[in-house]
């Protein structure tokens, strides 16, 4: 009852919403405010919000934001993780390698993976670069140690048990049979989040705007991304716009188990249903499953 009471008030009440309010509404997130937020004028302001730190910094004239009147402000906006978000992010980290004290190393680099992952994602939208590379030897520092906590004092055979030549050059933190390596959070990119415009609404009808806003959202993957831009928002097996909300999942045109190959013109993005049913029909199903 619930739902069906959302779904018959929440179009209306969209409508009449103003453009720049985000709280709890489709296709507006909490990136969106804090996009916003670079509006703020007071040059003494800074405050915390959302786990990002907002403050504003005296610059010169070239270096300065402008207002909407194209007037000198005589600083500029940045936005940072916030150092209750930073210390946050540590101790859980720091919880995860102490539980995981003992625990094969390939069980600490997935639970470690998780984490990291999120908190990058969420934070990779703003000036994170120097933070992120930080929080990269914090736990380069906590890893060494734990190290040492399962093999006694280090040296150089010791710690290469563990650490060796990968993706993150010569110490990287990954396991030398399962193939699994620790996500870095410098490896994160910073991808700028751009904002919604005041106008839109999941249920304004305009699919082409919100299909392509999807491919660019915080935390989309390049190969969801490439894969949107190159379908032009469409599902391949039922010919819709992806939503906001819909849940997609990358399929292998061919299926590997029948030899299809992992490169970008054997792949297309489905709604996950479609996905279940094309995956019924394909042949896969009668050997290993082609789900990512």
């Amino acid at each position: 009852m619930q739902a069906m009471v959302k779904m018959a008030l929440e179009p209306y009440w969209e409508a009449r919403f103003e453009g720049t309010s985000y709280g709890f509404r489709p296709g507006r997130s909490a990136h969106d405010a804090i996009a916003r937020i670079y509006t703020v004028r007071n040059q003494s302001n800074w405050f915390d919000f959302l786990g990002f730190n907002i403050r504003q910094y005296p610059v010169g004239k070239y270096k300065s934001g402008k207002n909407s009147n194209g007037n000198i402000l005589g600083f500029k906006t940045i936005i940072k993780p916030s150092q209750k978000a930073i210390k946050a992010h540590r101790e859980a980290v720091k919880s995860i390698i102490k539980k995981d004290k003992t625990a094969p190393q390939a069980a600490l680099i997935k639970h470690l993976n998780l984490v990291i992952q999120g908190w990058c994602n969420y934070f990779s939208g703003v000036s994170s670069k120097e933070t992120f590379s930080r929080e990269d030897h914090i736990i380069w520092l906590r890893l060494r140690a734990w190290t040492v906590s399962r093999t006694g004092k280090a040296n150089y055979q010791k710690l290469r048990k563990y650490f060796s030549h990968g993706k993150n050059g010569t110490w990287t933190f990954q396991t030398r049979q399962e193939g699994y390596h620790l996500l870095t959070h410098d490896e994160t990119p910073i991808k700028r989040h751009t904002l919604v415009q005041p106008d839109k609404s999941p249920y304004d009808g305009d699919w082409t705007y919100w299909s392509k806003r999807r491919g660019q959202h915080i935390g989309t993957s390049t190969r969801v991304s490439k894969l949107l831009k190159k379908q032009k928002g469409k599902c391949n097996f039922c010919g819709m716009y992806f939503t906001d909300t819909d849940l997609v999942e990358v399929d292998h045109i061919i299926p590997k188990s029948l030899g299809g190959k992992d490169e970008y013109k054997n792949l297309q993005l489905l709604h996950k249903h479609c996905h279940d049913s094309k995956t019924s029909n394909d042949g896969s199903l009668n050997r290993t499953n082609d789900k990512d």
